[in-house]
Formats: structure tokens, C-alpha cells, sequence
């Protein structure tokens, strides 16, 4: 399996599909799961004639279970270690959740030519938590639970987990109980110490600056019912900051959209990019 070690000798698990000369548009996942969690985006856009690209986050699923380095800063340094084995040039980064902050960052300090475009997908930027700079945000005890719930009851709180993350708690909703043991299946083969620790990395982190930074044309995409990432506190917030970010919201939408909503998603993706 394809494989790159980074300086502290993590092994980061990654997929690369395509044509080498293709464009290359590169996924990042969310919490806790893996590069799986974009196979719906990585099939129709291989379909499309990309080069498409997602990795293991450290700690998750394929890629080594590294006791250090859970951290949004680490997360991105093993980002531009891969990115520049494969000497990525002019490439669209798209990530979802955690994944979102991680493009974030990214592509705030990325090299000239190394990024075309940039989507956030349900992203955490610009910050998750509440503070005194940001009073509308989620209660820090919110992720407390979160964090005590990973480490002593992390099989079945994912489980329950999948049902506002996909909206399937909602009236009416379909339940595809597939889908729910596949998020399951991704979360499990990470490690529990690297979840525990992204906790903090996905919530705590404040990407204010780096939206500020990015200078490519960017989308930011968030579906309104979001119970996970709520859409009032860090889609909109994050597309103000972002200067000339086109912001695409969707109604009824949950928090794992990309795949409850893939034809959709995928379709206002595609536009984006051709645009």
C-alpha cells in the first residue's frame, strides 16, 4: 500500500488514482474516520477524468497509530510532506469537518503554484469552541463529553454518533444502516488516543488567520441543519473571512452531506472546479 514517512517516522497511508498528468484534486477527512469517507467523491471525480488523492489522517485509519503529534499543526505538516513527495502543483484541496480547518491551514502557507482552489465542506474553521472572541460557539463541556465518551465507551458512542451526523435522526429521515456501520467500520480501525487528542485539534484550534490568508478561489459549502458543525457559527463566519469565497448553503442538509447528498454535492463540486 502506498505509503511516505514523515520526519518522526509516522507512516501516512495514502490513495492516489489517475492519470499522473491529470488535474489533481486532493480530499481530507474528518473525525475520526479515513480516506474512505471520500469514496463517493473520489470515484465520480476519477469518472470525471482527475487525478484524485485523500490520505489517512495520523491515528487513523491506515496510517501508523502514532502516540504524538494529534494536532492541527502536525496534521498539516504531514500534509505538505505527502503533497510534496507527489510534487502536487495547481491542485484543488477539498476537506470536510476536521479535514476543512486542515485545508484551511494548508493552503494559508502553501507554496506559489502548489494550490488552485480551495473548498471547505462542513468545515470547523473558523473556530468550534466557545469563547469570550467567540460567544456563539459550541460549550467547551460539549466536547468534554465528547472527549469522555471516546475514551471510555468509543463502540458504541460512534455508533450512536452516526445518527445526527447523518440527519438520520431527523423525522422522516431514511436510515441506511450501511452507511452508519461504515462510519463505525472508519472510526474503529483508528486508535483511541489519536481520536481522544483530535478533540481538542478540531475544536479548540482557531483558523481565523489562515482563512485571511487564502488567496485562491475558494467555496465553502454547509448544509443548514448541521448538528455536528453548526452552519450559523462557522460555514457563514468562514466565508466572510476568506476574501472573495463563494458560499454555497443547503437547506435541511446534515453534517455528513457528501454522502447522504453525494449526486448533489458532487455536481456543485464539479461546477466549482470547472469554473
Amino acid at each position: 500500500m502506498p505509503r511516505i514517512t514523515t520526519r518522526d517516522g509516522t507512516e501516512i497511508f495514502y490513495k492516489d488514482w489517475g492519470a499522473r498528468d491529470a488535474r489533481p484534486i486532493m480530499f481530507h477527512h474528518g473525525w475520526p474516520l479515513s480516506s474512505d469517507d471520500w469514496d463517493a467523491q473520489m470515484m465520480f471525480f476519477l469518472g470525471q477524468g482527475y487525478r484524485v488523492i485523500a490520505h489517512d489522517r495520523r491515528g487513523h485509519g491506515r496510517s501508523s497509530q502514532a502516540a504524538n503529534g494529534h494536532d492541527m499543526e502536525t496534521y498539516v505538516a504531514d500534509v505538505f510532506a505527502l503533497t510534496d513527495a507527489l510534487d502536487l502543483q495547481g491542485a484543488i484541496h477539498i476537506g470536510h469537518s476536521t479535514g476543512g480547518g486542515e485545508v484551511a491551514r494548508y493552503v494559508a502557507q502553501a507554496k506559489p503554484g502548489r494550490v488552485a482552489k480551495a473548498v471547505l465542506v462542513s468545515a470547523v474553521a473558523p473556530i468550534m469552541v466557545k469563547t469570550a472572541a467567540n460567544p456563539d460557539g459550541v460549550p467547551m463541556e460539549v466536547f468534554d463529553q465528547v472527549r469522555e465518551q471516546t475514551a471510555v465507551n468509543r463502540a458504541q458512542f460512534f455508533y450512536d454518533f452516526t445518527m445526527p451526523f447523518f440527519g438520520y435522526n431527523r423525522d422522516g429521515a431514511e436510515v441506511k444502516e450501511g452507511v452508519r456501520r461504515n462510519w463505525w467500520r472508519q472510526g474503529m480501525m483508528g486508535a483511541v488516543l489519536a481520536h481522544y487528542h483530535g478533540i481538542a485539534a478540531f475544536s479548540e484550534t482557531d483558523f481565523t488567520d489562515d482563512l485571511r490568508r487564502i488567496a485562491v478561489p475558494t467555496l465553502v459549502m454547509h448544509g443548514e441543519d448541521d448538528q455536528v458543525v453548526p452552519f450559523a457559527t462557522t460555514g457563514r463566519k468562514s466565508a466572510e473571512l476568506i476574501a472573495g469565497a463563494v458560499l454555497k448553503s443547503y437547506p435541511g442538509y446534515p453534517h455528513g452531506m457528501p454522502t447522504t447528498h453525494a449526486e448533489q454535492i458532487n455536481a456543485d463540486l464539479l461546477d466549482f472546479i470547472r469554473g
